[in-house]
């Protein structure tokens, strides 16, 4: 790719003749557009306030900021939280949105009244983060910016159809994207009908329309009480760009072959369509694109934007890098990893140099002299079988009395990572390790990750520790943190401590284990396993009685070719007793930590919190649980956990049916966040709601996190090390940063094992599967494919069908599908389709890369 001088200026270029989507004016922008001036170019967009102005209006309460969050099935649909935590607020199109992008910090005016739109409601769901240990029980719903799936339609109002007031306020799966503008359901609300106006279904199509007499009209929002409306906005500023300006997609010749333009620009189109069009200048292009474009219109491009003028549809950007063609593993990642944000390049000397550089590094007996020696005692790893970097060990020793010392030993990174280094400043902006089907993104260098720090076999390494003194029963009879130094016996995977689980009595011989240090017998580690295993399922018992909440959703795993690096099988993750043996011990020490961090320093601790449900969500998944039928208690964690977990069913399809609901509940769930306890006053926001305790952080993970290393910091320096240079502003700073990178972190994972499962499906499909409806929509319905735990939209016009109807039985949506008779002579066969209704689906591959699409198949003709 030639980096030529040849740049486009961006004041040159206005909107080409016969250009394709860019801003083009939604209802809500139609109201914004700026009148046509005289003399000078018209402006698209608004031009941005001032931050003088914007900051006077956001003390006065006129201005309101958050994140943005843009629909990806639908570019046009943005929203922010609203401050109050109620009904999320609505900017309606390009224009409004005034060229923010997905995940910027913006400011927002409020339309007025009349603006306002009748609001519809969609729960959505996401997938869970698969490879923390200490998975906050809810996977702490750290829900991605763009959910995935859609489910249960709330009753909605609609006005007319070229103007929609019927806004959906959660976000969809961009799988689905190619379907465009979803038809919604119009039935009305009870208290609407107030208003007189009634619903009349309408033959065998599904199509309900409303019929409106003399009464007031729907679609004027200052009649309707403000529980039925949306409030929508118009961006005028944008405080902090957090989307990384990076975008992969497709070059393309611009249309008009006459104008200037086509002579220096070709148009960048990105796959992700909440990402403007840009033009990027020929001379960044390869050299034969104008000649041969067709060569180009399967390679991806990552384009970078620099500016976007409010006299503009399209942005201006240069062509970065060429990837490869779409749908292969590789350049697809690299995309991925771009459009993220995730910094992937080598680590810089000035770095590498912080590392020891006498190797094979030994610890000095001036440090061993300031750490309880714990190397002779029985320590071992549990982890993935492909785990390498691995930060956490186990102990467990019976005592005299009866009683146990169990132990949780943590690799001492922050001994390596000294505060204000060049490895510190990477580790910081990396802030965590990216965890992708095939590879890791680490956050620290590979000889620190997978030698120095990693908690090898047979390998005197340092640590912190948190040692407890328990009953058999789980009760905590005393604690002790401190500087240690050990060395594990064996490093076991999860099918290895589980194996010890489910064969208590069974005698292991070496060759089914791995190597064994000589100090300690296969037995002694196996009754160390067996007596973790069963205080661990004492604590576990005794969390979910104190009102815990864990939301497991499910998580797909692959086998991959080892030569090709294909995807060869899937498979759903089982999560197991010695998966949870594990996840208690590292809840227990992170909150031991937390509480002693706290204590040592109010001001300055990094803690970890997770806010309760947003109440309006909350509020509507509540009234769709009672419409269906579904005695669910939301008054607390607890409950919730309670209800969810009491059978649905005893039948083998209950399994199924509780993650149709978990998918729902995680709906409402807001993300945890990492904060510092000197900027919080109310001590009662440091709770953690799924886990339902007052003081919770991260101590467990700290070579794949820099949260952990942080928290380490201060851990030392309490127990009387070096005190943490940082400040409490520059500690809340980090602890934003890297929420905004564990949330980028988590959405590349899932993209990666979209991507891989999309290839799975391309290269070994079709995939047959069992599936459970999860929301049904008038024309279309959503369902949990239970072999891979992904979710997908059936369409109703996709399926050879006579017709289908939509009707509400009570409350609660149905569609019923008529399908074709297979022979003339036979009748149609009906097929009812509510929630949790059971069906087969086929996955097959759509031609197009990485999409595919869920077909319904034939119901059974035979009574």
């Amino acid at each position: 790719m030639n980096n030529s001088d040849s740049r486009i200026n961006p004041r040159q270029l206005g909107t080409p003749r016969g250009g394709s989507y860019a801003a083009v004016p939604t209802s809500g922008d139609r109201k914004n557009l700026n009148k046509p001036t005289r003399g000078r170019k018209k402006s698209i967009f608004e031009a941005y306030m001032s931050k003088e102005d914007v900051s006077a209006g956001l003390k006065r309460g006129e201005l309101i900021q958050g994140p943005l969050r843009i629909n990806p099935k639908k570019y046009h649909e943005a929203f922010i939280p609203s401050p109050d935590g109620t009904r999320d607020i609505f900017i309606d199109g390009v224009v409004a949105r005034n060229r923010a992008l997905n995940g910027d910090i913006v400011v927002v005016k409020l339309l007025p009244k009349e603006q306002w739109k009748v609001s519809s409601v969609y729960f959505s769901v996401i997938k869970p983060d698969g490879s923390d240990k200490e998975t906050e029980a809810t996977h702490e719903s750290d829900v991605p910016e763009d959910m995935l799936g859609t489910c249960i339609p709330q009753e909605t109002v609609k006005g007319d159809a070229k103007s929609p007031d019927v806004i959906i306020e959660a976000q969809f799966d961009d799988n689905d994207a190619e379907h465009g503008q979803d038809h919604l359901q119009v039935t009305l609300t009870d208290d609407i009908k107030k208003f007189s106006l009634d619903t009349n279904a309408v033959g065998i199509s599904g199509v309900h329309r409303t019929k409106q007499n003399d009464g007031p009209k729907v679609n004027d929002p200052r009649l309707l009480p403000d529980k039925f409306l949306q409030r929508t906005a118009k961006v005028v500023y944008i405080l902090e760009k957090k989307h990384s300006r990076a975008a992969t997609g497709f070059i393309k010749l611009l249309a008009d072959k006459n104008s200037e333009l086509f002579k220096r620009c070709a148009m960048f189109s990105p796959v992700d369509h909440r990402v403007p069009r840009a033009y990027v200048s020929l001379a960044d292009c390869p050299q034969d694109f104008v000649t041969r474009p067709e060569d180009y219109s399967n390679m991806l491009f990552i384009c970078r934007i620099v500016d976007w003028k409010e006299d503009s549809n399209f942005a201006t950007g240069y062509l970065a890098k060429s990837l490869g063609q779409a749908g292969e593993i590789e350049p697809e990642t690299e995309g991925i990893l771009t459009e993220y944000g995730v910094d992937f390049s080598d680590f810089s000397p000035e770095a590498l140099e912080c590392l020891p550089q006498n190797l094979p590094w030994v610890i000095s007996p001036g440090e061993l002299a300031k750490r309880r020696d714990l190397r002779k005692e029985c320590i071992f790893t549990i982890d993935p079988s492909t785990a390498k970097d691995l930060d956490d060990a186990l102990s467990c020793k019976q005592l005299p009395d009866g009683n146990f010392e169990v132990g949780v030993h943590i690799a001492d990174v922050s001994y390596f990572v000294l505060e204000e280094t060049a490895l510190d400043k990477i580790a910081s902006e990396r802030a965590t390790s990216v965890y992708l089907v095939q590879k890791v993104i680490p956050m620290l260098p590979k000889l620190l990750c997978e030698e120095l720090c990693s908690l090898n076999p047979m390998r005197d390494r340092l640590t912190f520790s948190v040692m407890w003194k328990v009953t058999p029963e789980g009760k905590i009879l005393d604690e002790w943190l401190g500087r240690t130094v050990m060395c594990s016996c064996v490093k076991l995977s999860y099918d290895h401590a589980q194996s010890m689980i489910e064969n208590p009595g069974k005698v292991f011989s070496p060759e089914e284990l791995p190597p064994v240090s000589p100090q300690h017998s296969i037995a002694e580690i196996q009754q160390a396993v067996l007596n973790l295993h069963r205080i661990a399922q004492h604590l576990r018992k005794q969390r979910f009685i104190d009102g815990a909440l864990r939301l497991d959703q499910l998580k797909l795993s692959f086998t991959l070719d080892q030569e090709s690096g294909m995807p060869q099988g899937c498979y759903i993750y089982q999560y197991r007793d010695s998966n949870k043996l594990v996840e208690e011990f590292m809840l227990l020490a992170n909150m031991a930590v937390a509480h002693q961090i706290y204590r040592s320093f109010p001001e300055q601790a990094l803690l970890r919190r997770h806010p309760p449900p947003q109440t309006k969500l909350l509020k509507d998944l509540m009234e769709f649980c009672n419409q269906v039928g579904l005695d669910i208690d939301f008054s607390s964690a607890g409950t919730l956990h309670k209800s969810l977990n009491e059978t649905f069913g005893a039948d083998k399809y209950s399994e199924a049916r509780k993650e149709v609901l978990t998918n729902m509940f995680s709906r409402p769930m807001q993300m945890a966040l990492y904060f510092c306890t000197g900027v919080l006053e109310d001590e009662t926001l440091f709770r953690h709601y799924a886990l339902n305790v007052p003081f919770y952080t991260h101590f467990t993970s700290p070579i794949r996190r820099y949260a952990d290393i942080i928290v380490h910091r201060l851990l030392s320096a309490s127990l009387g090390g070096s005190p943490i240079k940082m400040e409490k502003e520059a500690i809340q700073r980090q602890a934003d940063h890297c929420n905004d990178r564990k949330m980028a972190s988590k959405r590349v994972q899932e993209l990666s094992a979209d991507l891989f499962f999309a290839i799975f499906v391309r290269e070994c499909g079709p995939l047959e599967s069992e599936a459970m409806v999860m929301g049904v929509l008038n024309e279309a319905f959503d369902v949990l494919v239970l072999k891979f735990g992904v979710q997908k939209r059936i369409y109703c016009n996709a399926l050879p069908l006579l017709g289908f109807h939509f009707q509400k039985v009570g409350r609660k949506p149905e569609l019923t599908l008529m399908w074709e008779p297979e022979k003339p002579e036979q009748e149609s066969v009906p097929q009812v389709i509510t929630i949790f209704t059971l069906v087969e689906v086929v996955l097959t591959s759509d031609g197009v890369p990485l999409k595919y699409s869920a077909l319904l198949k034939r119901p059974s003709s035979e009574k």
